[in-house]
């Protein structure tokens, strides 16, 4: 799994809907971050650097997880 930078070990992964994944393979498993948890989105948060576009990673975690979002982008959405 992990032939590619960023990449995760997503396999390992087999009770986590294709949905709960954020990452490069548009949502699938391959080569992506889990979120199926907090505990997880704050960790694929903190592993986003890793990632091909770490800010994609970033605003996926953020839609599923609002709170996580740091406070300075809370004050710079749309109202």
């Amino acid at each position: 799994m992990r032939e590619k930078p960023g990449g995760s070990n997503a396999g390992e992964y087999k009770n986590v809907s294709k949905g709960d994944f954020c990452g490069p393979a548009g949502g699938a498993p391959k080569g992506t971050y889990p979120v199926n948890t907090l505990k997880r989105g704050k960790s694929a948060i903190k592993l986003a650097h890793n990632a091909p576009n770490p800010e994609g990673i970033k605003s996926c975690v953020y839609k599923k997880y609002p709170q996580l979002k740091p406070k300075s982008l809370m004050r710079n959405r749309k109202k």
